[in-house]
């Protein structure tokens, strides 16, 4: 079991060269962000992460969390991390200034939650939660409600919670039945069980603010007639300190293959009288709307997630095969064990490990990175294009990103042989808390149906159209030294082209598009992950050619394209054996009865 350390070095790279930081700062509202500013913030996250929380990765993992006397409690060793999370604001960070924030771009937050997810996943979930219901408030809260409730929020002194889904609905939002009743003072009374909340119940915060999904009793079926509520654990007084305990409780624990001392609780509201105090948030029936603007922030972290957790169980995994002799390497002498990683399987596993997440973050931070510019660039027409693109790299950051953190944390363990199925290495921790992230936060399956059914169509098909050509011309104008990574990359976009055309062909034939979906999300994923590859190969190359490699050293850089080539001609070509599973329609699919493919 390795101790984690910050990936400061390839971060910086990121943000220097591929997904530029310059570009936000170059905006007045972000211009405080400056890149040396932003080196000492990565830096001392960094360095709290690998010491303070990393160590309690190990100790959440076997302590859990625990359902005791109607309360959670966590392990002693987040309660005191926890503190110093508080204390030292790193919660504060992309949240607006006039409730505490730092207001710094999300592309520099997300690398802030890259670090501490990696450190511990189920330590870095609370924080998740709470950075998307400050954002939900933030959009669509009341000035009253965001005086409220936001200031607390943003410090970490209080912490916010998702509340969709019941027993009976499961990813179908449209289908929950928790109850709101309207009373005389404008708030509403809320009946009903939610399931699957994460740290929806802990000690580790003076009070939990519930969003809550329920229906008002004239609400039309569906998701037409969700509405969103405020439902605090304590109630919040007029001077700001914290009233009575609202009528909400957790009822059980959910025990979990992994992230064992993040709390899932089954949350009942109202069992105990005539139902939890909730304020409405927005309008009636448009909670949904709200909730998405909670649900696409989580998407973004959650697929963070995907790269921040294969990247523990990669370091894990190089240090494991740096230090284990076995078996007789190329080099080596009769009679002699190597060091693993000098047999080529090794090589290719931890090669395939370094460019996926190489890839994988390049993604996550260029959909950051295009969500700031759409929220801050003061032209109009930058900031609609600018969402689109953010819109369309959400699911693929969520279910790529998750996809790949549990292929790579299973490489992990293969890496470390039988060590790496038994405990003590760590890595099948890495495994059992990675499983997780496809499932929560929209399934992959419905971030496929969403980025063919509703992110595709966009413009009639033309927008989708100029980032292929964006890709295109980056292949293009690679220089000579990268030519196998321009010739793989113009391959693949071509691949994606040809499935892409095939969607829209089919396009009036939902059962045909949606049965390719999921290859198709892959497929697109993949290019775009060699895409960000291809334009820092194309900055190493420069700085290398330049003599003047800034802040990086030449062998960092030459590594940088070596890691890009392997993406480019054993990862990318992949994209090829994709294509016939998105073009192969339905027919097979529902061919098999069910009664066939019982035993």
């Amino acid at each position: 079991m390795t101790t984690y350390q910050a990936p400061l070095r390839d971060i910086r790279f990121v943000l220097e060269h591929v997904t530029p930081l310059s570009e936000l700062t170059a905006l007045d509202d972000l211009s405080h962000a400056d890149p040396d500013l932003v080196a000492g913030l990565l830096e001392e996250a960094g360095r709290f992460a690998a010491e303070a929380i990393g160590p309690t990765n190990h100790d959440g993992d076997e302590h859990g969390a625990r359902l005791v006397d109607g309360g959670v409690q966590t392990p002693e060793s987040f309660k005191r991390v926890y503190q110093q999370y508080v204390e030292a604001g790193w919660g504060t960070i992309q949240h607006p200034a006039e409730f505490g924030g730092g207001a710094f771009p999300l592309l520099v937050a997300n690398a802030v939650k890259e670090l501490i997810t990696s450190a511990n996943m189920a330590f870095s979930l609370g924080p998740l939660l709470t950075t998307g219901a400050v954002y939900l408030l933030t959009h669509h809260g009341s000035e009253e409600q965001q005086q409220t409730y936001l200031p607390k929020m943003v410090s970490g002194e209080w912490s916010g919670t998702m509340n969709l889904t019941e027993p009976q609905a499961g990813s179908d939002v449209g289908a929950v039945t928790t109850k709101a009743i309207p009373q005389d003072d404008g708030t509403y009374r809320i009946t009903g069980q939610k399931i699957y909340i994460t740290f929806g119940e802990h000690d580790l915060t003076d009070n939990i603010i519930h969003l809550v999904l329920a229906r008002l009793p004239d609400a039309p079926p569906g998701t037409k007639g969700i509405s969103l509520f405020i439902v605090p654990k304590f109630l919040v007084n007029d001077d700001g300190s914290l009233g009575e305990h609202n009528d909400v409780e957790v009822v059980s624990l959910e025990h979990k293959l992994g992230i064992h001392a993040s709390p899932t609780c089954t949350m009942a509201y109202g069992e105990g009288g005539d139902g939890a105090v909730g304020y409405l948030v927005g309008e009636p029936n448009t909670g949904m709307r709200g909730m998405f603007t909670m649900m696409n922030d989580a998407r973004l972290g959650v697929g963070l997630q995907g790269v921040a957790i294969a990247e523990r169980a990669y370091q894990d995994s190089l240090a494991f095969a740096k230090e284990r002799r076995q078996g007789r390497g190329p080099t080596s002498e009769p009679g002699e064990q190597s060091p693993i990683i000098d047999h080529a399987d090794i090589r290719r596993m931890l090669l395939t490990m370094k460019a996926s997440i190489e890839a994988m973050r390049g993604v996550c931070y260029a959909n950051a990175h295009a969500l700031d510019l759409a929220h801050h660039h003061p032209d109009e027409a930058v900031r609609e294009h600018q969402q689109k693109l953010a819109d369309l790299l959400t699911p693929m950051s969520k279910a790529w990103g998750t996809d790949l953190g549990v292929e790579l944390t299973s490489l992990a363990i293969q890496v470390h042989g039988g060590m790496g199925y038994v405990e003590e290495t760590g890595v099948a921790q890495h495994y059992r808390d990675a499983r997780i992230a496809p499932i929560y936060e929209g399934t992959n399956g419905i971030q496929a149906l969403d980025l063919v059914g509703r992110k595709l169509p966009y413009d009639g098909g033309a927008f989708v159209k100029g980032v292929l050509e964006d890709v295109r011309t980056t292949a293009a104008e690679l220089p000579d030294a990268c030519s196998d990574i321009a010739q793989a990359l113009a391959d693949g976009v071509e691949v994606l082209q040809e499935a892409t055309d095939w969607i829209f062909a089919n396009s009036e034939d939902v059962n045909e598009v949606f049965a390719g979906a999921t290859p198709y999300l892959r497929l697109f994923s993949t290019v775009m992950g060699g895409w960000q590859l291809a334009k820092g190969a194309a900055a190493a190359g420069r700085l290398l050619d330049d003599g003047d490699t800034g802040s990086f050293d030449a062998d960092f850089l030459e590594a940088k394209l070596t890691i890009a080539r392997f993406y480019a001609t054993q990862i990318l070509p992949q994209v090829r054996g994709l294509l016939p599973a998105v073009t192969a329609g339905s027919e097979d699919l529902y061919a098999v009865t069910p009664a066939q493919l019982a035993p």
